[in-house]
């Protein structure tokens, strides 16, 4: 017996010491190659940047690793303990492993693998540390020794905080990483906020965050979320009646209502996104965490989205229906249009197949195997999109019935108008873009760069190069301005033609009516938007300086000194012309468009600012601190631009701009519309805000006959701005002290009486004062006309500019006096040897030219020009047919609209 108990104790102890060196060869096997796990005591993941509005609230996040660091302190305890009963209830005792954890997780797995299920794990969180910062998640049993032996390192050189915090802001939960970025990716709370169930949910997802989708697995969801609330409940965190309330709670994310208080600004945010690549780089943005302070009014913007892409929408509807998507067979109908690929821009509509087609209407089948129908009334819009031979877009004929516009198979895009009753809806093809600007500041509110930027992410308010029209009209009056003229100087509109170079032709500019309107004041020239006149106004004033003006107001960076670039032939960005129209309503300051105002690291640490000025120190003795320097740069006296204000306040009031106007407010804007009405643009401003709108097809094909800026862009600024204005004072333009104001009959330009009902107050310079203006008497464009002498001073460097044009033009201008009107189209005839079309006609100044915009002609290579005018179309729907067309007097019946 001693011999056996001998025996015994020395295989044991062979055993044992076996069993030592087996352990100690695979410990020094295993810790080889192990990381360093004491580079955890500098914790520095990527982290998310954020962008937020004006108002603070995020609309947008780049990250590689979406997450937010929150240091242990910051973490609430109840989210803790939360965490701890669904993942590691021992972690406060246990020292990396957890033994007890390990017996029960191989029991069950015993029964896991006899019943063919997957085998559970019993990774405490210190484990889970090891694996997620230091080895990775490869499924083999080196892993989980090396696993092993780093959490038991760990527990030695970290205290139990320390791990959490690793743990907390490291795990990843399905779409975020950390339970910050999670709180806000699911919820959009901050932790401290979060409902026990929302808490609870949290903790469930780290097991399997992908199979707790809360849309796509949310039986599976609520029933994990349920089982950690148990655990809960259990552990003393909770106690029952409160744990029984939470599992009651339904589940509620982001997912199910996402535009839950959310800010929508892609354009903008795209924007904000370059300008931190250029000045941080990539992975600064991606990785760094910077918090970004954008100057995006989140209320401007989002009436900006709805206001530009109902007016998008309109517009297309007005020129018909393109077709539908695509026709399929209606066999296993749900699966083709489950795997059709989703045209882009089609949200919110939604696809839908059409299953029968009836007198009344079409049956549809949406993607979720629901049905309903769209009525005949909601397709009287969709008349066949037909297009002339000039490129023109017009209609066909008039939808009388269900099969003139869908058949059977057809997929479309529908919106709910109600139960089981939609829309035909049509993704816009049309573009274009609108800016809202503070103009003191230059920070962007509010941007749109297209219908969608799902459909096209390309930014039409900052990257399309487009002909500005008459916009840029604007900046040749504002240099005669500058130069001291008044805004009742007058002006000739006749007939004019430049020779623009050897074997070129003549240039022969006119205006869109085929009518001119021999002596008109410089005012009535702007508010009707006289081709003729302006190009006078040119000749006179010459071009370069108009030029300068241009640039110097930051419409463009460069501009070639061409005779068609007054009337708007080059090519600008919507952002810059707006920013242009800012410096006008701010009282001539030079502005920069500003996107951020301030960036800081993931510290807090302030490192970049778009304002640098800096308060100074103020004594004890100071009430108050000295007022910030004004550091723009004046780049036009504040007479001028009140001068300039004051005719784009008649442009809105009685010219091209009426559609913006706004009854109690002070509205000044300009009109543009590009040569075959390609682009339709219209800028204008308050004391305190300035949008500019324009609308074009990115191929560059025309918008329609007679589509111009004051019928298309103008209603989109108007429409924005009574949004933007509700409930706001209003505020008149301020006026200079140095000008003198007289009354003045807004026709003639002449000092009137208050009597007059035709009587308007002009603003006039000390200098300028039309009555002691020796030239006042002779209209510009005639001959013998001279700038004032005021303004000589300023041209100076201009008179050989000017004599070099008319040399070429071989025009010696007399010095006479102007012809009575009656006889200005003889003596044209005969003084400048100009030879007058057959069809000329001298307009009445007097003549109401409504909202008729003129239009810019590109300079010919030839002498040819061609020049077609359509009948004006006063009406703003139906387009015009062509003149072949036999359907001349069929009208547009229109439904509901759908969503709009």
């Amino acid at each position: 017996m001693k011999r056996f108990f001998v025996f015994l104790m020395t295989c044991f102890f062979s055993a044992a010491l076996l069993g030592s060196v087996i352990l100690y060869v695979i410990f020094s096997y295993y810790t080889q190659d192990l990381p360093d796990y004491k580079q955890l005591e500098v914790y520095d993941p990527p982290i998310v940047t954020r962008l937020h509005a004006n108002d603070g609230r995020l609309f947008h996040e780049y990250a590689k690793e979406k997450r937010v660091f929150l240091p242990i302190s910051e973490i609430p305890q109840h989210i803790i303990n939360t965490f701890l009963a669904a993942e590691d209830k021992n972690f406060y005792t246990h020292q990396g492993i957890d033994a007890s954890s390990i017996i029960r997780a191989f029991l069950s797995n015993i029964k896991n693998f006899l019943q063919g299920k997957r085998p559970q794990g019993a990774s405490t969180i210190t484990q889970q540390v090891a694996k997620n910062f230091l080895i990775g998640n490869e499924v083999s049993i080196a892993r989980k020794i090396k696993e092993a032996i780093l959490a038991f390192r760990l527990e030695k050189t970290f205290n139990k905080e320390k791990i959490l915090e690793l743990y907390l802001n490291e795990i990843y939960l399905g779409g975020a990483y950390g339970v910050g970025a999670a709180a806000v990716h699911y919820f959009n709370k901050s932790l401290d906020e979060l409902t026990i169930s929302e808490a609870a949910y949290l903790a469930a997802l780290p097991k399997a965050p992908n199979s707790y989708h809360p849309i796509r697995h949310a039986e599976r969801a609520i029933a994990r979320r349920n089982w950690v609330i148990d655990r809960m409940i259990e552990n003393g965190i909770v106690t029952f009646k409160q744990g029984q309330q939470a599992k009651e709670d339904p589940l509620k994310t982001n997912f199910h209502n996402p535009q839950s208080g959310n800010v929508t600004a892609d354009f903008f945010a795209e924007e904000v996104r370059r300008d931190i690549v250029s000045r941080f780089g990539l992975t600064e943005l991606y990785k760094g965490g910077l918090t970004v302070k954008t100057t995006l009014d989140p209320k401007l913007q989002s009436i900006a989205d709805d206001v530009f892409r109902k007016a998008l929408i309109t517009y297309d509807r007005r020129y018909g229906w393109r077709g539908a998507f695509g026709n399929h067979s209606l066999e296993n109908w749900q699966d083709t249009l489950t795997n059709f690929k989703r045209p882009r821009g089609l949200s919110p509509f939604l696809l839908a197949i059409v299953l029968e087609v009836t007198k009344e209407s079409a049956l549809i089948g949406l993607k979720d195997g629901t049905t309903g129908k769209i009525p005949l009334k909601e397709l009287l819009w969709a008349r066949p999109h037909l297009v002339t031979k000039e490129g023109h877009p017009y209609v066909g004929p008039v939808v009388k019935k269900i099969s003139d516009v869908l058949k059977v198979g057809d997929i479309i895009a529908v919106s709910p108008l109600d139960e089981k009753v939609f829309s035909l809806q049509q993704i816009p093809d049309v573009g274009g873009a609108l800016v809202a600007m503070d103009p003191h500041t230059g920070k962007v509110l509010a941007m749109v760069g297209g219908y969608s930027f799902e459909k096209s992410e390309f930014n039409r308010a900052t990257q399309a190069l487009r002909q500005p029209g008459s916009t840029f009209k604007v900046f040749a009056y504002l240099t005669a301005l500058e130069k001291g003229l008044n805004t009742t100087t007058h002006i000739m509109d006749i007939p004019v033609e430049i020779d623009i170079g050897w074997g070129l032709g003549k240039w022969s500019p006119k205006n869109i009516s085929k009518k001119f309107y021999g002596e008109v004041t410089l005012r009535r020239a702007f508010e009707r938007s006289y081709n003729a006149s302006t190009v006078q106004l040119a000749k006179a004033l010459g071009i370069q300086d108009i030029v300068n003006c241009a640039i110097r107001l930051g419409a463009y960076d460069n501009l070639a000194p061409q005779w068609a670039m007054v009337l708007g032939t080059g090519e600008t960005t919507l952002l810059k012309l707006t920013t242009a129209f800012s410096t006008i309503a701010n009282g001539g300051k030079k502005i920069i468009p500003v996107f951020i105002e301030r960036i800081q690291d993931r510290r807090g640490k302030t490192i970049y600012k778009s304002d640098t000025r800096s308060i100074p120190f103020s004594s004890p003795d100071q009430t108050l601190p000295s007022l910030l320097e004004d550091l723009r740069e004046r780049v036009s006296d504040e007479a001028s631009i009140y001068q300039i204000t004051s005719l784009l306040e008649g442009a809105v009031e009685r010219g091209t701009g009426k559609r913006a106007k706004i009854e109690g407010y002070s509205i000044a804007g300009k009109s543009g519309t590009s040569s075959d009405f390609r682009d339709a643009w219209f800028i204008g401003f308050t004391p305190n805000l300035v949008v500019g709108v324009y609308m074009g097809f990115d191929s560059g094909k025309s918008l329609g006959n007679h589509e111009e800026g004051g019928k298309l862009a103008a209603p989109i600024f108007g429409d924005f701005m009574k949004q933007a204005l509700k409930d706001q004072p209003s505020i008149p333009f301020r006026r200079p002290s140095r000008l003198k104001f007289k009354k003045v009959n807004l026709d003639t330009g002449e000092p009137t009486s208050l009597r007059d009902k035709n009587a308007i107050m002009e603003g006039f310079k000390p200098d300028c004062d039309p009555e002691s203006d020796q030239t006042s008497s002779i209209a510009i464009g005639n001959p013998g006309y001279q700038l004032p002498a005021s303004a000589s001073g300023q041209i100076s460097s201009d008179f050989t500019f000017l004599n070099t044009l008319e040399s070429m033009l071989g025009q010696k201008e007399k010095e006479t006096a102007p012809p009575p009107r009656g006889e200005v189209k003889d003596k044209i005839s005969e003084d400048e040897g100009i030879s007058l079309p057959d069809n000329f006609q001298m307009g009445e100044p007097l003549e109401d030219a409504g909202e008729v915009e003129d239009v810019p002609f590109n300079i010919p290579n030839s002498s040819e020009i061609s020049y077609n005018t359509a009948p004006l179309d006063p009406t703003p729907a139906p387009p015009p047919l062509p003149p072949s067309s036999q359907n001349t007097s069929e009208t547009v019946e229109t439904g509901t609209g759908g969503l709009f």
